[in-house]
């Protein structure tokens, strides 16, 4: 890529399989890019593709992408934007060559590239990963993408890299960057990380949503500089928003401690600087970068079993009863041997007392079935609920008929060295460069403020740094009141485990939950975490408390283990509960 300029746009047009179609279109056309970026991969997301190419094998890509590309291939060569996707998923050189056949049916001669190398199932013995695999990818960084690019390359498909590699890649091959400038480095990756959600960063899923109209939010535009240093943004007369809390939201989005580890980079989360600089334009400098760690996380994915669900609706007096009757005549009626191997009850109070309409006074009871054999989730199960119809609680109905139940998948997090992974950079021409892993560094051993490490992550790799509280907030009088109406929040998933970032609007206010928002009080806030590991870590910076919930999601999104699979809402619940908050506050 040229390096001329000292200014790199690179854009955003998708933070998931299955985000906004037209925003491919939106981006090209509604101002200057160099670079348009999309992230299509998720841990869901790569086993769907996995069950793709188990049906057919030239399949396991992001098959949206390539229809976007029908659209718009074209006008990206026209207006010479480059394009650096994720959509590859498990098969980035079946979509490397569909893209040439589309261009080639086009008229257009575009140069394609593409990464490989993260996909370990083929040498799963010989690395020591476990049987029964659907899928294992090693996240790589960001070199492969700039190799690609280097090479003239106008559009780069990848597999399983990191998202923020999405945006560092071509940073690394626009501004000449080398593998041991760090500082620079980290700085793109935290923009990458803000761009890779899409719309989180413009004001979409954020708490104070009502400040802004986010009717059609626009995507984000990263403006990157020479040192690293960044200007989020997005195109004039789109939707939504770009602020301090916007990006802060996303910064603590899927995040941990002060180390955000990477395959080319551990970036310094600690260091970060955010200033406004302008409507919809946000600073972010300062971030420090040290050497990445000397293994890279794989991804794996199996099929864990099969579920089913029941959802019986009970409506009016004796809510509490009629759980109680259904559980029982339930178990009654469904033989041991019939039995899954887990059965869970989940009672929701939708219901309120004296309503005016009868789903309102209605409440759900959820029943969630799981065994490793289809035939103990499926017709007994379903047979054993709707034999209870006539007998049963008065007003019983099911929200819809049982079926045969369905697989789940279970995504677990393993590290391998770097050094085994074959990191491939496939060049338009054809020619394929082995793209070396990252220079590492041995490092000090470290503890967050809450000594627990969360259990998916070596001990080897701490990401906390000790964190000074701030100055005790003043005293005063208190008012009992939602923490949301002091405090915003994000959250998400990382396999098993839950995100939650929770950040202050003014210095009083980080003062303040610095001091409140203990592990202690959020085991208190929200009981479903009272029995997990929970490790906290302060950002003195964001104004803001990051927390890790172990086990909150199970064995991950695919298993539907709670409610709420992906913790999506779960700071939003934090922040609707109650506790005395400083009148000054509010």
């Amino acid at each position: 890529m040229a390096r001329e300029r000292s200014v790199l746009r690179v854009g955003n047009a998708s933070g998931f399989y299955g985000d906004r179609f037209a925003a491919v279109r939106e981006m090209l056309t509604g101002g200057p890019l160099d670079v348009l970026t999309g992230d299509y991969l998720a841990e869901l997301t790569m086993l769907i593709l996995a069950r793709d190419r188990l049906k057919d094998p030239s399949l396991g890509y992001a098959r949206t992408f390539l229809r976007q590309m029908e659209e718009c291939l074209g006008l990206a060569q026209e207006r010479g934007v480059r394009i650096v996707v994720n959509a590859g998923g498990l098969n980035p050189a079946r979509l490397a060559a569909e893209l040439r056949n589309l261009a080639q049916r086009q008229g257009l001669a575009v140069a394609v590239a593409h990464v490989e190398g993260d996909d370990l199932l083929p040498r799963r013995s010989e690395l020591g990963l476990p049987d029964g695999l659907l899928a294992a990818n090693a996240y790589l960084g960001g070199f492969g993408v700039a190799a690609c690019l280097a090479a003239g390359a106008e559009v780069v498909v990848t597999g399983r890299v990191t998202d923020a590699a999405l945006v560092a890649g071509p940073a690394i091959a626009h501004f000449g960057w080398t593998a041991t400038d760090f500082d620079a480095l980290a700085g793109a990756v935290v923009a990458g990380h803000v761009l890779e959600c899409g719309a989180q960063a413009t004001g979409g899923n954020y708490a104070f949503f009502r400040e802004h109209d986010v009717t059609r939010p626009g995507f984000p535009i990263a403006e990157l500089h020479a040192d690293g240093s960044s200007v989020i943004t997005k195109h004039p007369g789109t939707g939504g928003a770009v602020t301090a809390g916007t990006v802060t939201a996303q910064l603590l989005y899927e995040t941990g401690g002060a180390r955000y580890l990477g395959p080319d980079v551990t970036a310094r989360l600690d260091t970060v600087r955010l200033a406004e600089e302008g409507p919809d334009r946000v600073r972010i400098d300062g971030v420090r970068g040290e050497a990445p760690p000397p293994t890279l996380k794989v991804g794996l994915n199996r099929l864990g079993g099969h579920r089913n669900e029941v959802v019986f609706v009970l409506t009016g007096l004796d809510i509490e009863a009629k759980a109680d009757l259904v559980r029982r005549q339930f178990l009654d009626a469904l033989p041991p041997a019939a039995r899954p191997a887990e059965l869970r009850w989940t009672l929701a109070r939708t219901d309120h007392p004296d309503a005016g309409t009868e789903e309102a006074a209605s409440a759900l009871l959820r029943l969630t079935a799981r065994d490793p054999d289809q035939a103990k989730v499926g017709r007994e199960l379903g047979k054993a609920a709707v034999e209870l119809g006539l007998a049963g609680y008065p007003g019983f109905h099911l929200t819809a008929p049982p079926g045969p139940g369905a697989p789940y998948g279970v995504f677990a997090a393993a590290y391998v060295d770097a050094e085994v992974v074959e990191h491939t950079a496939v060049l338009p021409d054809g020619r394929r460069l082995a793209v070396p892993p990252a220079p590492v560094a041995s490092r000090p051993a470290e503890t967050s403020e809450e000594p627990t490490l969360p259990a998916a992550l070596p001990a080897a790799l701490p990401t906390g740094l000790p964190a000074a509280l701030p100055a005790e907030p003043p005293a005063g009088p208190r008012r009992r009141a939602p923490l949301g109406l002091v405090a915003g929040a994000r959250s998400g998933d990382k396999g098993g485990d839950a995100n939650l970032g929770v950040w202050a609007r003014s210095e009083a206010g980080w003062r303040w939950l610095a001091h409140t928002l203990t592990v202690d009080k959020l085991r208190e806030l929200l009981p479903e975490t009272a029995d997990l590991p929970v490790t906290r870590h302060l950002l003195p910076n964001l104004r803001a408390v990051n927390f890790t919930l172990t086990g909150l999601l199970g064995e991950g999104v695919a298993a539907q283990h709670r409610f709420d699979p992906q913790a999506k809402a779960l700071g939003e619940w934090l922040r609707s509960r109650h506790l005395d908050i400083p009148e000054a506050l509010l």
